[in-house]
């Protein structure tokens, strides 16, 4: 069996799913902007720890007439997700590693 080469190298391309919004732009200072905030506080960690939760509070499990009904994590759908998850992580990991805290009680 032969195997097919592609030799040519495509800089602008991007696959179909993952072509960014022409709004995506208007969000980049603000992701900037989290991405920035360093957590030196205790204060502010316990804050962030317990306004960001751990895991998507929108993924339900209903029962309607007899039939259930799984109802996805909507959360990916916001586009400041990943920032604020690595702010949380960065909020747990200050907690944990400066202040000798246990953090469990903000694990799911």
């Amino acid at each position: 069996m032969e195997s097919v080469t592609h030799d040519h190298h495509h800089d602008n391309y991007h696959p179909p799913n993952h072509q960014k919004s022409r709004f995506s732009f208007l969000l980049n200072p603000l992701r900037a902007w989290v991405d920035r905030i360093q957590v030196k506080n205790y204060r502010l960690a316990h804050l962030i720890c317990q306004t960001i939760p751990c895991c998507c509070p929108f993924e339900r499990d209903l029962k309607l007439f007899g039939r259930s009904f799984h109802v996805p994590p909507l959360c990916k759908l916001n586009p400041l997700y990943d920032n604020l998850v690595g702010l949380r992580f960065r909020a747990l990991s200050y907690l944990s590693d400066e202040c000798g805290e246990d953090v469990t009680k903000y694990i799911c």
